[in-house]
């Protein structure tokens, strides 16, 4: 039988809640350590590696992302959605999942030095050897992983993806200071992942088995392979900027680029996630009832305008100190970069709403559309920049197709379902000014004095201000939230 043809189980069982709340709880914790944690750590590499020997790193993690999106065919994630008890198809799950894998890195490991090439670093192919090894364990671990998250059990889940990054961190830390220089982050990254996946194993609720049934792997392929081109769809849409950039301008300006992309990366994974993890359902439940469904969404839209508006244009207008600050002199180019990416980050977040609202209205039409339309226009505004203009123009193109082409479009998507771009300006125009005040403070500071500690203190504190502010006049939308879903 497959995934499909199984009826789901009833899930109105309170202590189901109470367990997803626990694991939420578990989750959001784990995330927010592990950004700090990242920082942190890539504070300390970016400051003894420099930005060549990241962007070497870079081009070879850019691979290793791109085939992560598709290494095991998306059968894991059928353990999580199986109505039936997953041990009848987790040793099955495991033997493809391995098997895939495997394949996949040695289809990675002939064609390499062809795709060093193509990102502009042929140097780096050794670097994505060892790190795309790493492929192999995400295929080993991917069934354990699937049943912790089943089990609802995400404070082993969180022991496990700490134990992870620090080994990775510690490790790589130690190989650069010894002189290793790519080659460090690659074996820190493949030692953390070996190790988090002793920990996932012995957690799992059934360990690790493998086995076969030729029925189930029918239905799990059925099932994992739409997912599987899916992510190759959603990954060639992220990722197509580190691509362009690195086959264009080369490691080193790659390396600027993802310092300062996982800088704006921040108010998406602090702020936007915590939210999205509310809104689906709270807009699931009022499905009889589209009024107070999309007056639910324009005020989710209002509510995280809020909190991540001022963060992001923070990052813009401070770039320059922050990257100063956080990274030395040598990784000032970075802040260009960061100019830029802070708003896009902005506009990303709502995108997110947008999309959720499609896929709980079941019009994925819409989401597939526009994934479709912006890799296509991005791709070449995005390589004619990058050999014009270099890296400032590469991300500010970013920001401007997401501007000019992807809002729009997705805002006249939102006309169509009843809801007005008017309304969605009405909810945006606190935040947009509030937004604005932080930026003028940053500004300022930035004229008035050359200490960046200072220009980073005041900015902060201004956004906070603003922040608070704007949390406090919606926080009824926040219970609101609560209450529905």
């Amino acid at each position: 039988m497959s995934v499909e043809e199984r009826p789901a189980p009833a899930d109105d069982q309170p202590p189901l809640f109470t367990r997803a709340s626990r694991a939420l709880g578990w989750s959001m914790a784990s995330t927010i350590i592990s950004r700090l944690s990242t920082l942190a750590i890539g504070i300390a590499l970016a400051r003894i590696l420099g930005p060549e020997a990241f962007g070497t790193f870079a081009v070879a993690l850019v691979v290793l992302l791109a085939v992560l999106s598709f290494n095991e065919l998306g059968v894991s994630l059928a353990i999580v959605r199986w109505p039936g008890d997953p041990r009848e198809i987790a040793p099955t799950v495991a033997t493809l999942s391995m098997l895939t894998s495997t394949f996949v890195y040695g289809v990675l490991y002939v064609s390499a030095p062809v795709l060093a090439g193509a990102l502009g670093d042929p140097g780096s192919t050794t670097v994505i050897r060892v790190l795309g090894l790493s492929v192999i364990v995400s295929g080993l671990v991917a069934t354990p992983v699937a049943l912790l998250q089943r089990a609802f059990r995400q404070d082993r889940k969180t022991i496990a993806d700490l134990v992870t990054n620090w080994t990775s961190a510690l490790a790589s830390i130690g190989l650069a200071l010894a002189g290793n220089g790519a080659m460090s982050l690659a074996i820190g990254q493949l030692t953390g992942s070996l190790a988090g996946a002793v920990l996932f194993i012995l957690f799992a609720p059934q360990g690790l088995r493998f086995g076969f049934d030729p029925a189930k792997a029918r239905a799990l392929l059925r099932f994992g392979l739409p997912l599987a081109g899916s992510s190759i769809v959603v990954f060639a849409t992220t990722n197509l900027d580190r691509v362009v950039v690195g086959a264009t301008l080369g490691p080193t300006a790659l390396g600027y680029y993802v310092l300062a992309l996982q800088l704006a990366s921040w108010p998406i994974t602090v702020f936007s996630q915590p939210v999205r993890a509310v809104l689906p359902a709270a807009l699931a439940r009022l499905h009889h009832d589209p009024p107070a469904m999309r007056r639910s969404f324009l005020s989710a839209v209002g509510l995280l305008g809020s909190v991540t508006l001022p963060a992001c244009l923070l990052l813009a207008a401070a770039s320059d100190a922050l990257i100063r600050f956080l990274y030395g002199e040598v990784w000032q180019p970075a802040s260009v970069v960061l100019l830029w990416l802070g708003p896009l980050a902005a506009l990303r977040i709502l995108f997110e709403l947008f999309y959720d609202y499609f896929v709980v209205i079941a019009d994925t039409r819409v989401v597939f559309t526009v994934q479709l339309v912006w890799f296509v226009v991005l791709l070449p505004a995005l390589y004619a920049a990058c050999v014009l203009g270099g890296l400032g123009s590469a991300s500010a193109v970013q920001f401007a197709v997401a501007l000019l082409v992807i809002l729009p479009l997705y805002l006249a998507s939102m006309r169509r379902v009843g809801i007005a771009p008017r309304s969605v300006a009405a909810r945006l125009g606190p935040p947009l000014l509030g937004a604005a005040v932080v930026v003028v403070v940053a500004l300022l500071v930035a004229r008035v004095t050359a200490i960046d500690l200072v220009v980073l203190g005041v900015a902060g504190v201004a956004a906070l201000a603003v922040i608070g502010a704007l949390g406090y006049r919606l926080r009824h939308v926040v219970r609101e939230l609560k209450t529905v879903g």
